[in-house]
């Protein structure tokens, strides 16, 4: 199949882009890669931010982590790891109480008691709640069907 287009030679420019900078693919020294990778072990940010802030991807960066690690359990050697952490908990103490406190008037809703059987046939529901006789089901079914 062809298609029809305009030749490529005879038609003007319609766009033109200049690409400056580096591409995606860059070579890192081996000293600001080691310092990348150790800012990222600081813990004082996340390692996307560090990251993101020298223009790598998280990925990269969690590669050449990783990488580092294997080099130094070939050694022998480990990574000193952080234990984990919680934060601290603060309890404020409770508000003084209050002499008139606020009578708070719960909205209970009425619950329509759970049908056992609901149909709605062209705009009418009709709800058949638990232990309704079956007989009684099969006339209401019978009835819906003969309007329709």
């Amino acid at each position: 199949m062809t298609m029809p287009y305009d030749d490529a030679g005879t038609s003007g420019v319609q766009r033109f882009e200049v690409f400056t900078g580096r591409g995606k693919r860059r070579d890192w020294p081996p000293e600001l890669k080691a310092s990348i990778v150790a800012e990222s072990f600081s813990g004082q940010e996340t390692v996307c931010a560090v990251a993101r802030r020298h223009g790598l991807s998280p990925t990269q960066l969690f590669n050449w982590r990783r990488d580092l690690r294997k080099r130094l359990e070939g050694q022998g050697l480990t990574l000193p790891t952080a234990a984990p952490a919680f934060v601290p908990a603060v309890i404020d103490p409770l508000p003084a109480s209050d002499p008139h406190p606020a009578v708070k008037h719960s909205a209970k809703r009425r619950r329509p008691q759970a049908s056992a059987v609901e149909l709605e046939i062209d705009g009418v529901a009709v709800r058949i709640g638990r232990g309704a006789d079956v007989g009684v089901i099969a006339a209401v079914i019978e009835a819906l069907k003969a309007t329709r």
